[in-house]
């Protein structure tokens, strides 16, 4: 008898109860500093995560962070963010996790570098050479939710190189997965177009291998072309923050995932282009408030590209990337086209904050038009303003002729799958940015070389 209501118990007991935890995707390394990495990973039925790391070559000095019954998502993952404290800084560090106690096996060896302190360590303090990875539309097929006919998305192995550049980091320009119809009519389907892209078997190797940091586009968002009215943003909003590795996100009184870190001697401020968004069809002649970044986010860019004019900034700081979903040098209309030119007012009024600072070094990142290209303006700014544009990653790519445009540097539009390096090095008085464009089996197709000396005020020359 005492059997037979074991057995009855143990019905009644919540499926999955006794379920062996497994990871789902990851991981993937978030954000890096002096003293403090961020890792990530979902994992599915678990009760406990734990991350142990150690200084390479020291496994005697194990620490650990563990999460205990992780949260579970609306389409039934765990994902988690461990932050690892207090480390040393300019140290490698080796880590593995453990699921219900238990050693996850992975195909490699997991490891991570803190940011070593060069300022003030040298005279005259040398920045270090640095290299990231830069791309944008990233669309993993899904059959039941695709369209029929050819898939659009293109095949994954582009994931495989990337991995292997030999970068320090990532940075995602937007539409990183593309969200359905079937997806963003619910919080349900939002969380499972997360969930199933980010477990990608081409896409784990890249995860590992480099910090990664994120803005989003309409896609990630929500629906085409969709802005700050899209109901369920606040959703997607979440989402985007439980999959992505960014530091900070927005402001305290104003959500989105707007966010600036620091790489060697560049400043990156990463802009969203989405959450308080106007919508882009309406003359902006006729609605010369519209906005594509929101009075709160404009005030923050303000302030942080300023301040880095301040004292040792200035030293420290001389590059700075502006990061973006779309296109900022655009000036072509277009049906369905949404380029800063719709938001006239906002676009002018950055142009005019860095001439009225005079604010060197500014080289504006962005994605969303499905093909590659970098644009060169010499009448904007009292020197050149560069803006790389580089798409798409794994989603179908801009086939048809391109219009002539101001400023097109020859040879660098690409209109198929791709991605995009750009290194910095050299001695902190001669720097110089390569941004080199690779194709989807990892061949080189263009290369371009700007001197940052190039990009400051003719007095500071």
């Amino acid at each position: 008898m005492k059997l037979l209501r074991l057995a009855l118990l143990l019905l009644l007991l919540p499926a999955g109860l006794f379920a062996q935890g497994r990871l789902v995707s990851g991981p993937m390394l978030g954000y890096q500093t002096h003293r403090e990495t961020m890792v990530w990973v979902e994992t599915e039925n678990a009760a406990s995560v734990t991350v142990e790391f150690w200084p390479a070559g020291a496994p005697e000095n194990v620490r650990r962070v563990t999460h205990a019954n992780p949260w579970v998502s609306p389409a039934g993952g765990q994902p988690q963010r461990f932050v690892l404290p207090l480390l040393d800084m300019g140290q490698t560090y080796e880590y593995r996790l453990l699921i219900d106690g238990e050693p996850v096996a992975l195909p490699g060896p997991l490891a991570f570098k803190t940011t070593a302190q060069w300022e003030w360590r040298q005279r005259p303090s040398t920045p270090p050479d640095f290299s990231f990875l830069f791309g944008s539309c990233a669309y993993f097929n899904d059959p039941p939710y695709d369209r029929p006919g050819t898939p659009y998305g293109a095949g994954t192995e582009i994931f495989t190189h990337m991995a292997k550049s030999g970068a320090d980091f990532m940075i995602w320009g937007g539409d990183n997965l593309y969200l359905r119809e079937a997806d963003w009519s619910s919080e349900s389907g939002i969380w499972y177009r997360y969930r199933q892209d980010r477990t990608t078997p081409d896409l784990q190797p890249l995860l590992a291998a480099m910090p990664h940091y994120a803005t989003w586009d309409d896609h990630d968002f929500g629906p085409n072309n969709s802005n700050t009215g899209y109901e369920f943003k606040d959703v997607t909003l979440a989402a985007f923050k439980a999959y992505f590795g960014n530091r900070t996100w927005g402001e305290p009184d104003n959500p989105g995932v707007y966010g600036k870190f620091q790489w060697g001697d560049a400043a990156f401020f990463v802009m969203d282009n989405r959450y308080h968004r106007d919508e882009s069809e309406t003359d902006p002649a006729a609605f010369t408030e519209k906005t594509q970044y929101g009075a709160k986010q404009m005030a923050w860019l303000r302030q942080n590209l300023v301040s880095m004019l301040e004292g040792n900034n200035r030293r420290h700081s001389p590059i700075r990337f502006i990061v973006t979903g779309g296109q900022f040098l655009n000036e072509r209309f277009y049906p369905g086209s949404e380029d800063h030119h719709r938001y006239q007012r906002e676009r002018e009024e950055i142009l005019a904050l860095i001439s009225t600072h005079r604010i060197p070094g500014v080289i504006l990142l962005s994605g969303d038009v499905h093909y590659t290209e970098l644009v060169r303006r010499d009448d904007l700014l009292p020197y050149p303003l560069y803006e790389l544009t580089s798409s798409p990653l794994s989603s179908g790519a801009h086939t048809r002729t391109l219009d002539a445009k101001t400023g097109r540097i020859e040879g660098t539009v690409v209109q198929d799958q791709n991605y995009c390096q750009v290194a910095v090095s050299g001695p902190p008085n001669d720097r110089l940015i390569t941004i080199t464009c690779y194709g989807k089996t990892g061949q080189q197709l263009w290369q371009h070389q700007i001197k940052a000396n190039d990009l400051r005020w003719a007095e500071a020359k």
